[in-house]
């Protein structure tokens, strides 16, 4: 078998990985934030790496001066922490950027008086399964392609027709297919499933 550390496809290296942007891609984004006078969202389905985007996002506008507050919320921790309390609301300016990562967890009843506590900031920028909470800034979307891509990234190779079938086996979910390639890697020395028989 090979240990977890040496494994390609360990959380620690596909973490670096980071979002297929290009510069007249963040052009785009940036634009379309503006046009949306600092409100948007990062829309897509689970593993389409929207919280990747969003981790990029801060560090761009961190550089640009934003003082920048990333939230996060899960099934596992879908309230937001104790610190996001009226002080916190209170003393928000034009210069802060609130990224909320998994805005879905979160009811319509609070998610509005979220986003009305949170109109001073100067950006509001959240991520969410589907659309319709704030305007669209991207659609995150996953292929067979990228995921090749990402797995040269990583050192290895996959065949085409492989990629597709990891691909539609976790209906575009580029974490849970690379989890898998972790999964074969690991147990590299044992007759590993085709993506098809891993599907049933």
């Amino acid at each position: 078998m090979t240990p977890a550390r040496e494994n390609p496809f360990s959380t620690d290296r596909v973490l670096r990985e980071r979002y297929r942007f290009s510069e007249r891609d963040w052009a785009r984004l940036r634009d379309a934030l503006a046009c949306q006078l600092g409100r948007g969202a990062l829309v897509g389905p689970k593993g389409s790496g929207k919280t990747t985007l969003l981790e990029d996002l801060e560090r761009r506008l961190t550089r640009e001066g934003y003082c920048v507050t990333l939230l996060r919320l899960s099934a596992e921790t879908p309230r937001l922490p104790a610190a996001v309390n009226n002080d916190f609301f209170a003393g928000l300016t034009h210069r802060d950027a609130v990224l909320l990562d998994g805005a879905e967890q979160l009811s319509l009843a609070l998610w509005l008086r979220f986003r009305w506590r949170a109109r001073r900031a100067g950006v509001l920028v959240v991520t969410t399964h589907r659309a319709g909470r704030l305007a669209t800034l991207h659609r995150c979307t996953t292929s067979p392609a990228l995921l090749c891509e990402l797995v040269a990234s990583l050192g290895q190779q996959i065949d085409f027709a492989d990629a597709a079938a990891l691909h539609a086996c976790h209906r575009g979910n580029i974490r849970e297919a690379l989890r898998e390639l972790y999964d074969r890697q690991a147990q590299k020395n044992t007759p590993a499933l085709s993506p098809a028989e891993s599907c049933v």
